[in-house]
């Protein structure tokens, strides 16, 4: 129904109409989950530092530090981008993290009318008639289109902060190169990053989480099939996790890398 926000299974989404503002609730819990596992996962790894006999957490986050290490040496010189270190590691183990958290389970809660489809004593936006209500409040975060989005946004706003601050000269002067002509084309290359930025992370998880519901409705038949694109979902996870991360430097690059450097 025109208007009407469902996930993969049409069950709808737990929308609160807050003075025109709709607010998913379910999208919101997802993220503030990821960045708590995030949270505790660096935590638990840093506890108990050690150089003889290092845990396994902490032998896992050494191995994510040398990966974005190689990330970043990849888009540009490493003295140049040892800064963005933090920005890199928190990005792969955040969007991995969220790209996982659709995959085990899925919490649905129904309402027999609109009268009852309620959170906290607050009513619940529902929009058009349904004869059936039921709220799915368990999801990956990235599967939400507004939340990849915006983190496309604070990416890009973010590389073009650093290349106002550290390039100012030649980050301008890349809008009139090689000659004014191609100022409109720059500027549609402004704005095509954080739109294919975004929408790629949200298009491959919201795929493998419609992929998900297709092979439940198989039954019994479908648990091999389950079995297999569990895997590959996680594959796919990891490696957008990746593409993301990879990506947001070397947008980062070409604004504070002189283009005579590469």
């Amino acid at each position: 129904m025109k208007g009407v926000r469902t996930n993969k299974m049409g069950h709808l989404a737990p929308v609160l109409n807050l003075g025109g503002f709709r607010l998913d609730l379910a999208a919101l819990f997802m993220i503030v989950l990821s960045s708590l596992i995030v949270f505790v996962l660096c935590r638990l790894a840093v506890r108990n530092l050690s150089v003889e006999n290092p845990g396994k957490l902490q032998n896992f986050l050494e191995w994510v530090v040398d990966f974005v290490k190689g990330i970043i040496g990849q888009a540009m010189d490493y003295k140049t981008g040892a800064p963005y270190l933090t920005l890199g590691l928190t990005l792969i183990l955040y969007i991995f993290v969220s790209n996982m958290l659709g995959l085990p389970i899925g919490i649905v809660t129904e309402a027999h009318d609109l009268e009852h489809a309620t959170f906290l004593g607050m009513q619940l936006f529902v929009e058009g008639h349904h004869d059936h209500l039921a709220f799915a409040w368990w999801k990956s975060p990235t599967a939400d289109a507004s939340m990849t989005m915006a983190l496309a946004l604070i990416v890009i706003v973010l590389s073009h902060v650093q290349g106002l601050r550290k390039n100012t000269k030649h980050y301008l002067k890349h809008y009139a190169s090689p000659n004014i002509v191609f100022l409109p084309l720059h500027l549609v290359e402004l704005v095509s990053k954080p739109l294919t930025l975004g929408l790629r992370l949200f298009g491959n998880i919201f795929a493998g989480e419609v992929m998900i519901a297709v092979i439940l409705g198989m039954g019994i038949v479908g648990i091999p099939a389950m079995i297999v694109w569990q895997g590959f979902s996680i594959f796919v996870g990891a490696i957008q996790s990746f593409i993301f991360t990879m990506l947001t430097m070397v947008y980062i690059s070409q604004t504070i890398v002189h283009e005579e450097d590469h």
